[in-house]
Parts: structure tokens; C-alpha cells; sequence
């Protein structure tokens, strides 16, 4: 208990600190805040990360948020309730993100494409939509990608400036069942079997 109080005290200072050195003029009231610091006071006060940076867990609701895709359609994760849905967060320059999509490709995508209680999203983080179209291309995916202006959706998920690529596993009732880091073949498949076994 007097942990958890510490830790929510130490956040408390660092939010308090970040506010300090935004570096934003006061005005008469004494109360501007810029939005990027709000953001990055949710971010630090939302949830202490794991040592992969993720701030979610295993075990809890998904947070929502509304995406749009490469298309222009928009898309929310609660509108997915009831199906499986994998989340893979990607970009253009991330290396590892180009050696583990074709897999996704391959070996998921292609696979339960045409399920109608399985959804895939790629959400690429912060990247214009020329990229990303691009991005797809040179990869030759064919998965849905969406876009992730100033990775507001990764940080609901991990720490905004810790790395990718990741993939979240979620059943059909909204929770997390599975939280990847980077590409290793054997988490890899488990993840594979994981997604063929909720299908059954």
C-alpha cells in the first residue's frame, strides 16, 4: 500500500514538473496549459508501463478509439465488439514492423479474412497518408491500415515514445488476451495458434 501511494505521488510531482517546464507564457488567470502537455500528463498518470512500455494489461478492456482507415472509412473499437480483433501497430520506418507484416500477411490475415468474427487493423503511427498507402505497397499487405496522427491511439496502449512494432490480441467481449513486442518467432506462433483457437 505505502508503494502504490509513493508511486502515485511520484507521478503526481512528474505531472506537476512537466507542467512547470512546458514552457508556456501565463497568462492574467494563470491557467494555460498547451495541449501537448495535457497529453503528456494523461499519458504519465494513465498507468504505470510494463517493462516493454505498454500500459495496458492482460485481462482488461481495450481502450476504445475511433481510426480512420486508408480508404477514408472510420472505424471504432467498440463498433468490433463480438469479434476477435488483432491490432498491430506499425510504420514506415520501423525494420522489424516490415520483417513481421508479411507473416501477419501470410499466416493471419490471409487466413481469417473472410470470417466475419475476426477483424485486423494496422494502425501506423504518426505517418501522412501517401506514406502509409506507400507503406502497404512495398510491404504487399492487404490488411486494413489506419492512421495514428501523433500516435494518440498508441498511447493509449504504451508509453507514446516507446517503440513498436506491437500487436494486441482481443476476445469478443472488448478484453486484452495477448500483448506481443517486437517480432520473435516463437511468440509469434503462439499468437497465431492463439487466434486460430478463438476462431474454432
Amino acid at each position: 500500500m505505502k508503494k502504490k501511494i509513493m508511486n502515485v505521488c511520484g507521478m503526481a510531482f512528474l505531472a506537476i514538473s512537466v507542467l512547470a517546464c512546458s514552457g508556456q507564457k501565463k497568462g492574467a488567470t494563470d491557467t494555460v496549459v498547451s495541449a501537448d502537455s495535457t497529453k503528456v500528463i494523461a499519458d504519465v498518470m494513465t498507468s504505470e508501463a510494463d517493462s516493454t512500455g505498454y500500459i495496458v494489461r492482460v485481462g482488461e478492456t481495450a481502450p476504445d478509439f475511433t481510426i480512420t482507415l486508408t480508404d477514408g472509412k472510420q472505424m471504432s473499437l467498440s463498433s468490433l465488439r463480438g469479434k476477435v480483433v488483432m491490432l498491430q501497430f506499425t510504420a514506415s520506418w520501423c525494420g522489424v514492423c516490415r520483417k513481421e507484416m508479411p507473416f501477419i500477411e501470410k499466416d493471419i490475415w490471409l487466413k481469417h479474412k473472410d470470417n466475419a468474427e475476426f477483424a485486423l487493423i494496422g494502425i501506423d503511427r504518426d505517418e501522412p497518408l501517401d506514406k502509409v498507402l506507400a507503406f502497404a505497397k512495398s510491404t504487399g499487405i492487404t490488411y486494413p491500415l489506419g492512421l495514428d496522427p501523433g500516435a494518440d491511439i498508441f498511447a493509449k496502449y504504451a508509453l507514446r515514445d516507446s517503440g513498436i512494432t506491437r500487436n494486441v490480441l482481443i476476445d469478443k467481449e472488448g478484453k486484452i488476451v495477448k500483448l506481443t513486442r517486437l517480432y520473435n518467432e516463437e511468440e509469434f506462433a503462439s499468437l497465431v495458434q492463439m487466434i486460430n483457437e478463438m476462431l474454432k
